[in-house]
């Protein structure tokens, strides 16, 4: 293997040399075998590629259908609340204890949700206390804040800590959080947030809770909330498994492709199974 050959102690900067590479000997099929073998690679190529129309497709249409998210079941826009109306801070904070294991969450920009940043012991960070994520909170990054890092927190990240960075808040009966989900990936959003960053320098400006809550956004009925989150639920489950196929895909070609080479896979089954 040229992986094997090559020098360097980080894995983007590692070289291959000249001679490794021309020393390199494998399996050449003969002229039929390869194009056949071309021919299967395409159709999975294909495959993958219409795969890619059809999300890109997808995320079009949800894109569109955001616009649901502000309007009444009449189709005019609903009347704006603040907020601070709608949801109020409610941050608890837990001391970082040594010996004690704790899973830090971060969040992404555009509204995408939250990231697992793994386990930590709390001796092997420098905040004395964190703030603690709840189910169906509502979560912000202060810093950066036109980038819009702003989500609803999922079941999987209850009980997950971030930095005072990441103020939490809890919204009220009439506002159902798959809707505020959906909310937080809006550029109307984003747009508000970013109208309201106070600070100096560009990239530590940021967002304090009262200026997020001094947002007004239209707010329709809670059926009105759930009817439209529901439709960009389905859009989404979509999305999310056109994108597991596609990288399904990925992986059947990369083991179609080095079975072929090496002699591993008849062409015959493959063309079969193409």
């Amino acid at each position: 293997m040229l992986d094997e050959r090559s020098t360097g102690t980080t894995g983007s900067r590692k070289r291959s040399k000249a001679a490794d590479v021309l020393a390199y000997t494998f399996f050449l099929p003969p002229p039929r075998v390869q194009e056949q073998i071309v021919e299967v690679i395409r159709a999975v190529d294909d495959q993958m590629a219409a795969l890619d129309v059809e999300a890109e497709a997808l995320n079009g249409v949800y894109q569109a259908a955001t616009s649901r998210l502000y309007c009444t079941a009449e189709g005019g826009e609903a009347d704006s609340r603040f907020l601070g109306d709608v949801m109020h801070l409610d941050v608890v904070r837990t001391p970082m204890e040594a010996g004690k294991t704790y899973h830090l969450a971060g969040v992404l920009n555009a509204g995408k949700g939250l990231v697992d940043k793994d386990e930590f012991d709390g001796a092997d960070t420098e905040y004395s206390a964190m703030n603690i994520l709840r189910e169906n909170q509502v979560v912000m990054r202060k810093l950066t804040a036109w980038e819009g890092p702003i989500t609803v927190v999922p079941p999987e990240f209850d009980g997950f800590v971030a930095s005072n960075e990441f103020p939490t808040f809890t919204l009220t009966s009439d506002v159902a959080p798959g809707w505020m989900k959906h909310v937080c990936r809006t550029p109307r959003l984003w747009a508000e947030m970013k109208n309201r960053v106070v600070g100096t320098v560009q990239r530590r400006k940021r967002l304090n809770p009262d200026q997020l809550l001094s947002v007004a956004l239209p707010v329709p009925s809670r059926p009105e909330q759930e009817k439209v989150a529901e439709a960009l639920d389905a859009i989404e489950r979509e999305v999310t498994a056109i994108h597991e196929e596609a990288a399904r895909l990925r992986g059947v070609r990369a083991r179609l492709l080095s079975g072929l080479l090496d002699r591993s896979i008849d062409i015959r089954s493959a063309e079969l199974g193409a």
